[in-house]
């Protein structure tokens, strides 16, 4: 699977579960589909940058710290935007950043060329 497929699948998985842990903050839990929603987009996201930038640097720390980065600056705005709950917002966020930019760096593959005509 070449790596911004990867990137894409995988983190809008892991934003959807990163969403899902919302529940856990009763004071969030009427806004939930929302959060699931927002924070799926965000990881979409995070998971196209990182294997961007896996197709173009072929480094696990720096593929790592891509992914932490932009999951970082991501859920940072979203935290701003919400004006609070920043530590429960931006701590999973960079995590699936982490998640992601590893993962495209080890696990994804090179994109397939199209065969040479003559």
């Amino acid at each position: 699977m070449n790596k911004v497929l990867l990137g894409l699948l995988l983190g809008t998985l892991l934003g959807a579960i990163d969403g899902a842990t919302a529940w856990f903050t009763p004071a969030v839990r009427a806004q939930l589909v929302g959060i699931i929603i927002g924070s799926t987009i965000k990881g979409l996201i995070a998971g196209v940058a990182a294997g961007i930038f896996a197709r173009k640097v072929n480094s696990v720390p720096l593929g790592i710290a891509f992914g932490v980065a932009v999951g970082f600056v991501l859920a940072f705005l979203v935290a701003y935007m919400q004006h609070g709950y920043y530590f429960e917002i931006i701590l999973p966020g960079s995590i699936v950043g982490m998640i992601v930019g590893y993962a495209t760096q080890r696990y994804g593959g090179a994109s397939a060329a199209a065969p040479a005509t003559r």
